[in-house]
């Protein structure tokens, strides 16, 4: 009875252990969060275009002739529908094509911004519009000379895919499907830009797609330049020594003379060394003694002449 007992048990345990197996564990799955940046590239993203910022911010403030204030202040990503149902109706929108994958990027700057700038390249002092309106196509065409020097910023920060950037015409919010696909997942790097005493968001619109194509090339080139560097060999400690400077002396050491002839001493005078003129003199580096040396004359030039070497260098004692 006690067998039997503990054969049933065993098997009602193993059919448990195969149910339990059969079922599965399922969780929703939201497509929009996948192909996600990793915290790893979202830095090198960031790190990239917070230098972009401050090239940006120095050449416009050159250019305008006013104070100026471009700073990033984060990273998302959307899908193409959710980006185009937040944008205001009189945002400045710029398309730009990119000559790699036929992808387009997007550059838009709040409406509140571009009066001051308009208003600066007209020789004004850059305050802002009271009135709330639609750039006209004389605005759009004052603007050009700002957005391209934005898009050669651009371009100089992305150097390493060396790619030709081609502003095109400002475009309305319903045209975004023009230039994106409306499944199209994008990188929205979202700057502040501050102009005189006006704050508004200035953004760069990105494909996914492309961003990956960018982080890719980046450290491929990143990758590059520290195997680059690991070949390059550390120089000896014989070439290290060879820029470094020394005090060198000729002179005739251990030389003796009376106190009172010192005290004596005027210009003008002779003090006698009572040392012979074929007695050699000793060339120092640092004290210490390397070549025997004797005075002579290159040209209008005091020298000396080496002949022996030290046979064992000694540091002068003090």
């Amino acid at each position: 009875m006690t067998a039997l007992s503990m054969s049933d048990e065993t098997t009602t345990a193993a059919e448990s252990n195969r149910e339990q197996a059969r079922q599965r564990t399922i969780h929703s799955c939201n497509f929009r969060y996948a192909g996600r940046l990793s915290n790893e590239n979202a830095r090198a993203l960031t790190a990239l275009h917070e230098k972009f910022a401050l090239n940006v911010t120095n050449s416009l403030e050159l250019y305008l002739g006013t104070s100026l204030r471009l700073k990033l202040v984060s990273l998302e990503q959307m899908a193409s529908l959710d980006y185009r149902n937040g944008i205001a109706s009189n945002s400045y929108l710029l398309p730009c094509a990119l000559n790699v994958m036929e992808s387009n990027f997007l550059m838009e700057i709040d409406i509140a911004l571009i009066f001051p700038i308009i208003d600066l390249l007209l020789g004004g002092a850059g305050t802002a519009s009271d009135e709330s309106r639609e750039l006209t196509e004389i605005d759009e065409e004052i603007m050009q000379s700002v957005t391209t020097l934005i898009v050669k910023q651009v371009e100089s920060s992305w150097r390493t895919l060396n790619l030709s950037l081609t502003p095109g015409r400002c475009i309305k919010p319903a045209m975004i499907q023009q230039v994106f696909l409306a499944n199209e997942k994008l990188v929205l790097l979202i700057f502040e830009m501050t102009v005189g005493g006006t704050t508004g968001p200035f953004n760069i619109v990105l494909p996914t797609s492309f961003v990956g194509f960018l982080l890719r090339h980046l450290k491929a080139a990143q990758s590059k330049k520290t195997s680059s560097l690991r070949l390059l060999k550390n120089p000896s400690l014989r070439e290290r020594i060879l820029d470094c400077d020394f005090t060198v002396a000729a002179d005739i050491t251990q030389m003796r003379a009376l106190v009172k002839d010192l005290i004596d001493l005027k210009p003008g005078m002779i003090l006698k060394l009572k040392a012979p003129v074929q007695r050699p003199g000793r060339l120092t580096v640092e004290d210490v003694e390397i070549f025997e040396a004797l005075p002579v004359r290159n040209g209008k030039q005091k020298a000396a002449q080496l002949s022996l070497r030290s046979q064992e260098p000694v540091a002068r004692k003090e």
